[in-house]
């Protein structure tokens, strides 16, 4: 049984082991990656009942050689499937942490800069978001600043991230 994504489209045509043995490591690596999703991300892309168990039969195993074996076997239910609405679901989820990672590092560097400049950091940041509630922002500063002094956890620090992280969105 020839695999859907294999090279070989047109009827008739052969495939080369060396190319059926690439397309089997590819689906396996695939399966792998899908094997390795948080649950909820999982369960958001188009995946038969099926394959969903195998991943969670692969994902409660700790043998590193029965893990291999149920990889294998999710490339092999893979093969069967047409698997390109599986990679771009995947690529999106991929691009989603992406964002969501620049946007945690944005919201870091404003709360560094605002805690490193003070004033000059803050009418920065009120130039750029209106809607800042610059009373705030100024008291989260300076009880972070006592905080650092008196060697106390970053609670004010934390607080202040949140309150960017909610003006951010």
């Amino acid at each position: 049984m020839k695999p859907r994504n294999s090279a070989a489209d047109e009827p008739g045509e052969r495939v080369s082991k060396s190319q059926r043995k690439r397309e089997n490591k590819d689906l396996q690596a695939l399966g792998a990656e899908l094997a390795g999703l948080p649950r909820e991300q999982l369960e958001s892309l188009p995946l038969p009942e099926q394959l969903l168990e195998a991943i969670a039969g692969a994902r409660a195993m700790n043998q590193h050689g029965a893990r291999k074996r149920q990889i294998k076997y999710i490339g092999g239910l893979l093969r069967a499937l047409d698997v390109e609405p599986i990679r771009a679901a995947l690529e999106d989820i991929h691009g989603q942490s992406a964002h969501a990672a620049a946007q945690h590092h944005r919201i870091e560097r404003w709360r560094d800069r605002l805690l490193a400049e003070g004033d000059d950091a803050l009418a920065a940041l009120v130039n750029e978001y209106t809607t800042v509630d610059r009373q705030r922002i100024r008291q989260l500063i300076r009880t972070a600043h006592r905080e650092a002094a008196a060697g106390k956890p970053p609670q004010a620090a934390r607080s202040l991230f949140r309150t960017l992280r909610d003006l951010l969105k």
